[in-house]
């Protein structure tokens, strides 16, 4: 099968505005007509679109442009759709060498995508970082076999890199800065993130479980050999948001997981925290979603190099508030912090948490920890790093076939 091209004239590239609509009519076409096992190949320029572009029900596609800073789509003054691009309903999709910008709501979102690759791709919104960018940059959801490689995304309002209720995941080789989260894993198994280099967010990597999705649990992520550093990016995400409550200044945060192995990353200038691991009864949001599991369990951080200036943390948000108010650590913040507050299901006959159910911290240079006691309205904060010196087995993660 011969591959499809875009053989848009380069002249149409600085036109008018109307002549955008017939700009948007081409390369909708082809993504429609494109036939199972097809590259559609972009040319070399930029491109500006008014509505989104789709691709449904779709079998071993190729997206192709000529490299992030050749082909260039553009969806700035979007008035139709949400998203820049999106792949639905479809199997084995790689999308790759190209850049898409500025568009109303997320970047490039995949759902229901069984095998989805993004190599070499770069998302971004190019104005001053703010709430009004779209929420997040590569956003597949609901996918199985999820690849990023060597991507790149900037400006989201949510979470530059984003994976949410998938399976059998890798986020490797990557960039993410100026996002309110740079990458996170949400209510998603068997991921591993490696290679990537997270900075200049309000938070470095997230790992959480959140209530009322349609895929309850995840777990069985593991985090290791990033470059998480710097992260201390004023929080612009909209209210309401959950990551509207990510303190900046935070490096990694972990919420009501299970199951994440953190280990071998440079988790180093993150000035509120190095690593949080909370339950989301910290939010303060009410669960309404009686399946919800709300505690982080089986955590195992080991191995990484925590550094930071002393100084104070962010006093914004109400971590800001508990930071000036109740935690009073002044400018000696401990790199981990936990919340403290357990499953009293988790315990054994002896009131002692299971070894498998554990928070194990242990190896770390320059390793300092607190538990802040939550659960007593702070009242028993504890700097002994003894009870979390214990081992967990490594995480196994499914790979991909």
């Amino acid at each position: 099968m011969k591959p499809f091209l875009f053989t848009i004239p380069l002249l149409l590239l600085g036109t008018a505005l109307s002549a955008q609509p017939d700009v948007q009519k081409r390369y909708q076409t082809r993504l429609i007509t494109a036939d199972d096992g097809s590259t559609i190949e972009l040319d070399e320029g930029r491109f500006t679109f008014t509505g989104s572009l789709s691709l449904e029900d779709k079998k071993n596609i190729v997206i192709r442009g000529k490299g992030p800073d050749k082909t260039i789509l553009s969806f700035k003054g979007q008035t139709d759709g949400a998203e820049g691009l999106r792949v639905s309903n479809a199997e084995n999709i790689i999308i790759e060498n190209l850049t898409v910008q500025d568009s109303k709501g997320d970047a490039i979102k995949t759902m229901n995508v069984k095998g989805i690759t993004f190599r070499n791709v770069t998302v971004e919104w190019t104005g001053k970082p703010g709430p009004n960018n779209g929420s997040y940059g590569l956003y597949p959801v609901q996918c199985d076999k999820v690849m990023i490689d060597n991507c790149t995304a900037i400006g989201a309002s949510d979470a530059g890199i984003y994976v949410g209720q998938s399976r059998n995941i890798v986020v490797k080789n990557s960039k993410a800065y100026h996002n309110v989260a740079g990458i996170e894993i949400e209510n998603s198994t068997d991921a591993e993130v490696f290679g990537n280099e997270a900075y200049d967010n309000t938070g470095g990597i997230l790992v959480f479980d959140l209530p009322d999705l349609v895929q309850k649990r995840g777990g069985r992520v593991r985090v290791y050999n990033n470059s998480i550093h710097n992260n201390n990016f004023p929080n612009f995400a909209p209210k309401g948001n959950i990551v509207a409550k990510v303190p900046e200044g935070t490096g990694v945060m972990i919420l009501a997981t299970s199951q994440v192995e953190l280990f071998n990353n440079q988790i180093i200038r993150n000035k509120s925290l190095g690593t949080g691991i909370f339950s989301y009864y910290v939010t303060e949001i009410p669960i309404k979603d009686k399946d919800y599991y709300a505690y982080p369990t089986a955590i195992h951080i080991h191995d990484n190099v925590y550094e930071r200036k002393r100084g104070r943390p962010t006093m914004s948000g109400r971590m800001g508030k508990l930071f000036r108010f109740k935690l009073k650590f002044g400018k000696d913040v401990p790199h981990i912090l936990y919340d403290g507050i357990i499953d009293p299901n988790t315990r054994d006959a002896a009131g002692n948490i299971r070894t498998e159910r554990r928070i194990c911290i242990h190896s770390n240079k320059n390793q300092s920890v607190a538990n802040i006691d939550a659960e007593n309205d702070f009242k028993n904060i504890s700097r002994d790093m003894s009870a979390f010196d214990c081992r967990l087995e490594p995480v196994q993660v499914v790979t991909q076939k």
